[in-house]
């Protein structure tokens, strides 16, 4: 072997040696940061703290190791949202700025794209209500996947639901569904929206398609409930026709459904569609039992 064939080899053993190291460090910070916040918290002082806040100083730091970092804080985030989440947290400081390091580490990430969007643009407590950085981190999804069409849906999603820029998100729904791979739902629903705007029918189109096509149970779940809710919200809608009926009828509100059912009007207590029994609150209208598992927040 030539003197520089020598070099080259021992330039690269090195290389990987000093990699190595450099990984198995980063690897170190989960529990050492999980070990610091246990003290803080210890102390009644937790400060939320980015040891290195850009994603570019860690590309230039990692030797290559760009993808596994970006792994390394995209479980940061998880356990970062997690904590929040069960502490019932209504701030998420350092949501945005752990979720853009880790795409700028790894621009093709997507699952950080789209399950970070939904963490920042769900309401408090169960995300940080933070919609148009939910917004800007899809954006910026796109520009670096620009034919994975299902981050043009997650777009047109929080342009519908959170935004209720109905023209935005039909406009979005309709360059998604011209992406590879789309699917045909894709310019139905930039249709509808363009049509209906918020109508009830184009959210369970919505829900219903998330539900179908769920990657995650999570998702599914989440799915499951909002179409509960738009269910149990169109029960009420009826049930209150009714209740106004009787108290033309009558001259005065029902004080329960039982009331209804005796003069005809229903063939039995209503139940949500979780099982539980509707009830008349102290205005005469409908409402859902203390103990339903339905919950129509949401649908706000």
């Amino acid at each position: 072997m030539t003197a520089a064939g020598v070099r080259s080899q021992g330039t690269g053993r090195l290389r990987g040696a000093c990699g190595a190291v450099l990984v198995l460090s980063f690897l170190a910070l989960v529990p050492l940061q999980r070990a610091i916040d246990r003290e803080l918290a210890a102390r009644g002082n937790v400060g939320e703290l980015l040891y290195l806040p850009s994603g570019g100083i860690l590309q230039r730091l990692s030797l290559g190791h760009e993808g596994l970092l970006a792994d390394i804080y995209w479980t940061r985030v998880v356990q970062y949202f997690g904590r929040k989440r069960l502490g019932q947290a209504t701030r998420f400081d350092l949501l945005g700025p752990l979720l853009r390091i880790t795409t700028e580490l790894d621009p093709q990430l997507v699952i950080a794209y789209r399950y970070g969007a939904i963490f920042l643009a769900e309401k408090a407590p169960a995300g940080a209500g933070q919609p148009e950085e939910a917004l800007q981190l899809l954006r910026h999804g796109i520009v670096a996947n620009p034919d994975y069409w299902r981050l043009w849906q997650d777009l047109g999603f929080i342009y519908y639901w959170d935004l209720k820029d109905y023209e935005s998100a039909a406009r979005v729904f309709r360059a998604g569904s011209e992406r590879p791979g789309a699917q045909l739902w894709m310019k139905a629903l930039a249709a509808s929206v363009a049509a209906q705007g918020g109508a009830t029918q184009t959210s369970r189109l919505l829900w219903s398609e998330i539900y179908r096509q769920a990657e995650n149970e999570q998702i599914r779940a989440s799915a499951k409930d909002h179409l509960l809710a738009l269910q149990a919200q169109e029960e009420i809608e009826s049930l209150n026709a009714l209740l106004s009926k009787y108290r033309q009828a009558v001259g005065r509100p029902a004080r329960s459904f039982r009331e209804l059912v005796a003069a005809g009007l229903l063939r039995a207590r209503p139940r949500d569609p979780a099982g539980a029994l509707y009830q008349v609150g102290p205005a005469g209208l409908a409402t859902l039992a203390p103990g339903s598992k339905i919950d129509l927040r949401l649908l706000q």
